[in-house]
């Protein structure tokens, strides 16, 4: 994507104003309400009116109460279209009901929001036990395998931005809470190529997940398989699933590239 932004209008109404914001947030990557008033060359107020309304649709989210603002899910999407014109559900979907079929589990893609992941495709497992479609379920990104493949890919300053205060909330008593433990994960999904969760981020659903990146490394998305914690009990059992889902991962990468 091209880095060129065009100029501020000299007279500018609250549309040419707001466009010119999302130009800045998509440019800056993360930008607060007094940096963008001076950009703008409007108050503080205004500025703060303009984020709001973004926020709201999408275009623009924090990671914390009184943060930064930064690209949100609606303007992320509009750039995969602008980029290459891509429905990376559509491209995925093929590769989730191939990863189901292989696995035999229900399968799932992801996108990190802030700290969170929300799932926007699933293809479930035909097993009468199996965990049930999770399209639109919004997690907290490190007690979920998917979520933790693609923090473990940020740079470590991305990181510290996301996770300032160091506070890991707990969805289960499996749940990981402690920063330097996780970071510890994080080493071992960054040599292994994929994450893990036995019953952290929900009780009885384990799963095993990878990062979808993109020409330059970062992350695109997470593609991720949910298993009964029964049928998954322990990360080494999770490990046996691991080749499947890295090549569904892999794959997914492959035709997003094709379509560059």
């Amino acid at each position: 994507m091209s880095n060129t932004y065009l100029p501020k209008p000299a007279t500018s109404s609250s549309v040419d104003n707001a466009l010119y914001l999302l130009q800045l947030v998509g440019e800056h990557q993360a930008l607060r309400v007094s940096e963008a008033a001076d950009l703008l060359g409007i108050g503080r107020s205004t500025a703060h009116r303009l984020f709001a309304a973004l926020r709201e649709r999408g275009f623009v989210m924090q990671d914390k109460p009184n943060g930064a603002y930064r690209p949100g899910p609606a303007l992320n999407e509009i750039g995969l279209a602008a980029i290459g014109r891509i429905d990376i559900r559509r491209v995925a979907r093929p590769i989730l009901e191939t990863l189901r079929d292989e696995t035999q589990e229900t399968s799932s893609l992801v996108l990190l929001e802030g700290r969170t992941v929300r799932f926007i495709d699933c293809v479930e497992s035909p097993r009468s036990v199996r965990v049930g479609s999770r399209t639109g379920l919004v997690l907290p990104a490190h007690c979920t395998a998917s979520g933790k493949a693609i923090l473990a890919t940020l740079p470590p300053a991305d990181l510290k931005r996301r996770y300032s205060g160091q506070q890991l909330p707990a969805c289960t008593p499996q749940s990981m809470t402690q920063w330097k433990a996780l970071e510890q994960e994080f080493a071992q999904i960054r040599q292994a190529g994929f994450g893990l969760n036995v019953e952290e981020s929900e009780n009885g659903i384990s799963a095993v997940g990878a990062a979808v990146r993109d020409l330059i490394g970062a992350p695109l998305a997470g593609v991720a398989i949910a298993v009964p914690a029964s049928r998954m009990s322990t990360r080494e059992s999770g490990r046996a699933h691991a080749p499947a889902v890295v090549r569904a991962a892999q794959a997914i990468q492959a035709l997003l590239r094709n379509e560059l």
